[in-house]
């Protein structure tokens, strides 16, 4: 299986070049001004979090597109930094215009979903407030008075179109996960790179759940650790929080500065073999789509 194989070609690989990690290490570098004041300053780390987010959309196209080619030099030998300036440079416009048509979509699917839980929350108050108000008049005047219940068939049609919005948007993304790699490995543009993705996944499907579920399991698995690393020997948490009695470990300088280094090491460790796992596994599948 594919999936399988793509492992050890991408263990090797990061092996050969450290330098991934090294690379991939700076995204968890950019994260931690927005980790460490989180709890002491809620309003300066939303800010830092702003202003984060529109750097990265700015500047991650460029750093996929370089790590990606790296990735595939790796594979076959060495790599270097250079690698990443010219493969960034070289793809930046597509993979941006392809970040753009991502956080559209994520927009759109977000905004339907907003909408569908305003509908369930004003129903749900409705029926918990329909003809509470007329019921003491209604009943003595012996008549029956009316409600505003709230009727359970559109409960039923909206978790139905709610299942449904999240299963058009997980398939959305599952066909259209290898669009960077096409762009990046195979020159094609950014509409072909769409394309692409969606013809190889549909012509090998199991290999690509495969492939799937072992990133959606492994990346479980290392949020989990970093979660709890966070929790554990991160900052104080607040009184009221049920998970105060359970932090133990002072949160001294000295704590913050292992936590920040834990948390670098495993992002740059995880993000290098994402980068040369999906690298490896694109090129099985390409060529099995070929041959």
């Amino acid at each position: 299986m594919a999936a399988l194989q793509s492992i050890r070609p991408a263990v090797s690989g990061i092996v050969r070049n450290p330098i991934l990690v090294l690379v991939t290490a700076l995204f968890g570098v950019s994260q931690l001004p927005n980790l460490l004041v989180q709890s002491t300053s809620p309003v300066l780390a939303s800010a830092i979090s702003l202003v984060t987010f529109g750097v990265l959309v700015l500047v991650l196209p460029f750093f996929q597109g370089g790590l990606l080619g790296m990735a595939d030099e790796a594979l076959d030998g060495g790599t270097g930094l250079g690698t990443l300036v010219a493969t960034g440079k070289a793809n930046y416009v597509p993979l941006l215009l392809g970040y753009f048509v991502l956080l559209a979509v994520n927009t759109v699917f977000g905004f339907i979903a907003f909408m569908g839980a305003i509908i369930v929350v004003v129903g749900a108050t409705m029926a918990g407030t329909g003809g509470s108000g007329m019921g003491g008049d209604g009943a003595a005047a012996g008549v029956d008075a009316p409600t505003l219940g709230f009727d359970p068939t559109l409960l039923v049609i909206v978790a139905v179109l709610a299942v449904g919005l999240l299963l058009t948007y997980l398939l959305v993304t599952f066909f259209l996960q290898f669009y960077a790699h096409a762009v990046v490995l195979d020159g094609t543009e950014l509409v072909d790179g769409f394309r692409r993705s969606a013809g190889l996944v549909r012509s090998n499907l199991l290999s690509v759940f495969g492939y799937t579920a072992l990133l959606t399991v492994g990346g479980a698995v290392v949020g989990v650790l970093a979660g709890g690393g966070s929790l554990v020997f991160g900052p104080q948490q607040p009184s009221g929080s049920p998970f105060a009695a359970v932090v133990s470990v002072e949160p001294t300088t000295a704590v913050l500065v292992a936590v920040a280094l834990g948390y670098v090491l495993v992002t740059g460790a995880a993000g290098a073999f994402y980068a040369t796992y999906s690298v490896a596994f694109y090129r099985s599948i390409r060529g099995d789509s070929a041959a």
